[in-house]
């Protein structure tokens, strides 16, 4: 074992609440949400920041000794990547997002460039007895959430849409406010995606009284074999704090391969739906997603949002088919009224 000193800590490590000063292993155990210290290789322009544990963006310098977790990802807009089968101190691997993410990048997309490559070196300990000095290797699902038995069943409203960047946060957080100024106690939830603070804090900051992710949960990247069981989980968390409506996001789309369809699938949580927001990128996703939702889910979209609609050629469109269509960016008090009057009918 060795100490080390690091220079950052990312966020997809905070349920472990570890200090910058940390034991090592060279032993890694090579699982999703396996805790690592590497070092970064090169500089880079774009992509090239990490959030910590209290979700600022740090910029990564050539040099730098970070500590992240291993995992996958799937994204259309940024970089596809495996957990490696094995590694050991010195092999390189690379980071997969802002969260601190790592693994064995496959692809990328041009906007963002190559990844970042980190030089391992090695698995971080955790003491989790008083005074121990048997260490056991780090991982995320250390103080996980596990949900509440006894939690109410509350009203969900849903935030799903395309893709990643298709608006769904904007809208998200729109409605977050709408409920906040007129007086309920508005949860906020992540519930897929890849391990990243960002867009539960930003509902935060538009009035959710308590904000909740999958990564809370001990999941680094959310997948078919643990997103709706997942949801449950944040769910029944927000509620047993207080929660009395949540707003939950899913991160990527509707066809993607972070477990979206197991939660639209799953009857228990479609039977906690308030309201269903759609949030598409151009008319073809529109028309698309609202068949696919009805057809193989049985679900009515209640309003359409995203740059769809970001003007009136857009908004006509949506509306032929029969859906209303409100922007959050320019109207989005609008689009906070429906989930208003949505959550009133539910609570009576």
């Amino acid at each position: 074992m060795i100490r080390l000193t690091v220079d950052k800590i990312a966020s997809v490590t905070r349920n472990l609440n570890l200090g910058r000063t940390i034991t090592l292993s060279e032993d890694i155990v090579c699982t999703e949400g396996s805790v690592v210290a590497v070092r970064v290789h090169g500089e880079k322009s774009a992509y090239n920041q990490l959030e910590d544990n209290n979700g600022r963006w740090m910029t990564l310098h050539d040099g730098d000794l970070v500590v992240g977790a291993l995992g996958k990802r799937h994204a259309l807009h940024g970089y596809e990547g495996v957990v490696p089968e094995q590694l050991k101190v010195g092999d390189r691997i690379n980071m997969l997002n802002i969260g601190g993410v790592m693994g064995k990048a496959v692809s990328y997309n041009p906007d963002v460039g190559p990844p970042f490559e980190l030089e391992v070196l090695g698995q971080v300990l955790v003491f989790p007895e008083f005074q121990s000095r048997q260490g056991i290797p780090g991982h995320i699902s250390h103080n996980a959430v596990t949900g509440q038995a006894d939690a109410p069943k509350v009203p969900i409203i849903w935030v799903i849409g395309t893709c990643m960047n298709s608006g769904k946060t904007f809208a998200a957080c729109a409605m977050v406010r709408a409920l906040h100024k007129a007086g309920y106690k508005v949860g906020g939830a992540k519930l897929t995606g890849i391990a990243l603070m960002r867009d539960t804090l930003t509902m935060y900051d538009h009035g959710a009284v308590e904000i909740c992710d999958f990564t809370d949960a001990g999941v680094v990247c959310s997948g078919p074999e643990n997103a709706a069981q997942t949801a449950h989980i944040v769910f029944s968390e927000l509620a047993h704090r207080g929660a009395q409506v949540i707003v939950a996001e899913t991160g990527d789309g509707i066809m993607g391969e972070y477990g979206v369809q197991a939660i639209l699938a799953d009857p228990e949580l479609r039977a906690q739906s308030a309201l269903f927001l759609y949030c598409a990128n151009d008319p073809v996703g529109v028309a698309g997603g609202l068949s696919h939702l009805r057809e193989v889910y049985g679900i009515e979209v209640d309003v359409v949002a995203g740059p769809a609609t970001d003007n009136a050629v857009g908004v006509r469109f949506v509306e032929r088919l029969g859906v209303p269509a409100r922007n959050a960016k320019v109207d989005g008090p609008a689009l906070g009224q429906l989930a208003l009057d949505k959550v009133r009918a539910k609570l009576g």
